[in-house]
């Protein structure tokens, strides 16, 4: 199942829908208990696709990646470096990253992103596939000059937008073979398998639970592959997962009236 959140006219107030084929079909309710069909359909060209969700929470994890096999630890780290991101950086497919004018460094890192499904609380790693409710595309959207001298990544990760998810939550996703890769105006730079992570899927989320309560909504980045590049003005990145989709946004530059 293709979870997925859109509107149909700018005025419109965000619907719910399951992606089949060309054709989205509306449904009500809420997508972690109980929901049901409405009878509306929509082609997919008539819509305008949002982020497939509005997160509780959104929570990465940094540094995750190897190039190749060889340079995986022998053992995982004891203590992950886990940080969080603004909500209002939370954005969908096709909108505009928007870099304020301070910032001269921002790059990109297309990830994959877990969607917990249900209350998970000192879970170990072989429950963890039973809270999830599914997957979608990331762009884990990083200023890095704002990254705090002591290791505090929080301001560099959360500017308005710098969170785009999309184009759906899919249920069915496998991610132990899966490919992430990133297109950069038209020219590939990141494509990794998942069996590069340092740090599994089944361990972040089974190791966040032992911190903290998860929730349904919350959103888990898992990493970005190595090969990441910094965005400039008019740029078009592209992040896919095989088997969700493809996340397009483009970039621009706006004016900040925020003191940094």
């Amino acid at each position: 199942m293709k979870v997925v959140r859109f509107t149909v006219s700018d005025r419109d107030e965000a619907k719910q829908g399951i992606l089949s084929s060309d054709f989205i079909k509306e449904i009500t309710g809420d997508i972690f208990s109980y929901w049901e069909l409405t009878g509306k359909t929509y082609k997919k060209e008539e819509v305008q696709l949002l982020a497939p969700i509005e997160p509780n929470q959104v929570i990465g994890i940094g540094a995750n990646f190897v190039a190749a096999k060889e340079n995986l630890p022998e053992n995982p780290p004891e203590m992950p470096v886990f940080f969080f991101k603004s909500l209002a950086s939370v954005t969908g497919p096709g909108t505009e990253i928007k870099i304020p004018e301070p910032l001269d460094e921002v790059k990109f890192e297309s990830e994959i992103a877990v969607v917990i499904g249900k209350e998970a609380s000192h879970i170990n790693e072989e429950e963890v596939a039973d809270y999830i409710f599914g997957y979608t595309v990331g762009n884990d959207v990083t200023a890095p000059q704002y990254f705090h001298s002591d290791g505090h990544w929080t301001l560099g990760k959360s500017f308005n937008t710098f969170t785009p998810l999309g184009p759906v939550i899919d249920t069915e996703f496998d991610p132990s073979k899966a490919r992430i890769q990133a297109v950069h105006n038209g020219i590939k730079k990141q494509d990794s398998e998942t069996g590069l992570m340092i740090v599994s899927i089944e361990r972040m989320i089974s190791y966040l639970s032992h911190v903290m309560t998860l929730k349904p909504g919350d959103v888990i980045l898992t990493g970005s592959p190595v090969g990441a590049e910094f965005l400039q003005i008019g740029d078009v990145i592209e992040c896919t997962v095989e088997g969700i989709g493809t996340l397009s946004n483009s970039v621009v530059k706006v004016k900040s009236i925020s003191p940094v």
